[in-house]
């Protein structure tokens, strides 16, 4: 877009970059939210601004890249929007129209991201706010673009007798960049960046980080750094415990459904001061707090008569695991009767400044948080800073609880892989867009980690349903392979597995598969392949209409 912009506000009168920015900021901000929220409304394919996109900026070349064309379409928007005679406004009127139009470019650059943002939770509304968020966003742009433009200015009086070349080279520009988004060569390049550049070049301090000492310290800093401190420890809050205090802890925020409470009624941290409270962020589709959970709910069995509180805040990652029914569900599959809350809205997730799930918080006596772990592991440190606190507050923590949960797998490479168009990488397909699409892909091109569809699907932001003749293969190593998945309506559907090309073996069957199938009814994490150990292995998914898929993970 910068090309055809500083072709646009570098001639005319002199208030014509100011126009430009003005308008492209409204126009960026219309595309951003209304258009985004006018799409899903009409059932319209997700990719439709992007396309339209393509559509003006090759427009856009084409005009630059022919003088008898941009003169006729210059002449055109003069009639509209002509140019005043000399004065304070000289080309305002002109540029922003021609502004307008840029923002619906400039859209497929930076659009996605911030809509993506602004959409995510399927469960918010337009708002104020949000259409505030999207203007200054457009406004922060618009300002560094309208520099641009003035330099630009500069530049083009001494660049005047090749004015008319550098104008055609400029269009030329457009219209390649236009061909190579047709093709999705952008987003492929995005891709190879992400998934090829060296480990070393993308995290330089990715094998520091996984160090257990280190990542320990980087928790707790984080925890620090997250919001959850309304101030600094001191030294007389550090007296008598081992344990430092990080900080104030925040009440529940923008909760919705109680859960094993006294009729359901909501608690309060305040009303709990004199115990000892663990907060445990959780999903119930998500592998990792999955298999934390025995510790959990054999620590609330342990502890509860000695003076501890465990309080489960479900935060959602998918929207259907928004559902109060879809979270009693799993509360009961897993055994748990401690008190569980939904955090539907992030409200708590954002008090707490909160990143992980799991994440786990203990709270002293007093309402300070004493002690915080994220992921899993690290479980007889967590039980330790319990009995800690619980000993601090006078109670007698007795013997410790006993507990056995599924472990990570070593050697596992494959990372968590997403199927709706908001965070799907890796595929052989290229660029993933939301709506409806034919797929054409060949399992011997999909490399390690790579995924590739296959037939008719319907996509969205974060989920993909099959449609007809629907396959997904992925290329993993892991020793056990989990995917989200529903039905349409709770209805029961078949799933076939096939591994390396033929039929699952029952050896290697995941608790959910029988016979090579697995049957799929409520959105829940489907158990597919259990293998010895890691390995790597082509799994291939042949889906019946209806079923849709969220994302894998592994262990």
């Amino acid at each position: 877009m910068l090309p055809v912009a500083l072709s646009a506000g570098v001639t005319g009168g002199r208030r014509r970059p100011l126009g430009v920015v003005t308008g492209l900021a409204l126009s960026f901000a219309f595309a951003t939210v209304a258009l985004v929220y006018v799409i899903d409304a009409l059932g319209l394919p997700g990719d439709l601004l992007r396309n339209l996109a393509i559509l003006v900026l090759f427009g856009f070349g084409i005009t630059l890249l022919l003088p008898p064309v941009s003169a006729r379409l210059e002449a055109w928007v003069s009639r509209i929007a002509p140019a005043p005679k000399a004065g304070a406004g000289e080309g305002f009127g002109s540029g922003l129209l021609l502004g307008a139009s840029l923002g619906f470019v400039y859209a497929p650059c930076a659009g996605p991201i911030l809509a993506g943002v602004i959409t995510v939770s399927a469960s918010q509304s337009f708002t104020a706010g949000r259409l505030a968020v999207a203007l200054s966003y457009a406004a922060g742009s618009a300002v560094v673009l309208y520099f641009l433009l003035l330099g630009g200015r500069r530049l083009i009086a001494r660049l005047a007798p090749q004015a008319g070349r550098l104008q055609m080279a400029t269009g030329a520009v457009m219209v390649i960049v236009a061909l190579l988004m047709a093709g999705d060569y952008d987003t492929r390049f995005q891709t190879a960046i992400a998934s090829d550049l060296p480990a070393v070049l993308v995290n330089p301090t990715k094998d520091l980080e996984e160090n257990g000492d280190v990542s320990s310290q980087l928790a707790r800093l984080r925890t620090v750094q997250s919001g959850i401190g309304s101030h600094a420890p001191s030294g007389e809050e550090q007296a008598g415990g081992k344990l430092p205090v990080l900080g104030r802890a925040p009440e529940f925020a923008e909760t919705e459904q109680w859960f094993n409470t006294p009729g359901d009624r909501p608690l309060s941290l305040r009303g709990l001061r004199g115990r000892v409270v663990l907060i445990d962020f959780w999903t119930y589709t998500c592998i990792n707090c999955i298999r934390t959970l025995p510790y959990v709910t054999a620590w609330d069995r342990r502890y509860r008569d000695r003076g501890l509180t465990v309080i489960g805040v479900h935060t959602p990652e998918f929207p259907f695991e928004r559902e109060a029914g879809n979270v009693a569900d799993a509360i009961a599959q897993n055994g748990i009767e401690y008190p569980v809350v939904q955090d539907n809205e992030y409200g708590t997730w954002e008090a707490w400044g909160n990143q992980y799930w799991p994440a786990k918080y203990l709270i002293d006596t007093r309402g300070r948080v004493r002690f915080a772990h994220f992921g899993e592991g690290e479980y007889g440190e967590t039980e330790a800073a319990i009995r800690e606190l619980l000993a601090e507050a006078g109670h007698e923590p007795g013997a410790r609880a006993e507990a056995h949960a599924e472990t990570p797998s070593a050697g596992t490479t494959t990372p968590e892989s997403y199927l709706g168009a908001g965070r799907a990488l890796r595929f052989v397909n290229g660029s993933i867009s939301a709506g409806t699409q034919d797929f054409t892909a060949s399992a011997a091109e999909v490399p390690d980690d790579g995924l590739a569809y296959e037939g008719r699907w319907r996509i969205g932001f974060d989920s993909a349903t099959a449609l007809s003749g629907a396959r997904l293969d992925l290329n993993f190593g892991a020793r056990r392979v989990f995917l989200v998945l529903g039905s349409r309506g709770g209805e029961p559907r078949p799933l076939r597995v096939l591994l390396d090309g033929k039929p699952l073996p029952p050896r290697f069957a995941g608790a959910d598969v029988r016979d090579g199938v697995a049957t799929i009814d409520r959105q829940r994490l489907y158990r597919l392949v259990e293998l010895p150990s890691a390995r790597r292995h082509l799994l291939t998914l042949e889906f019946a209409q209806g079923i849709s898929g969220y994302a894998f993970t592994f262990g």
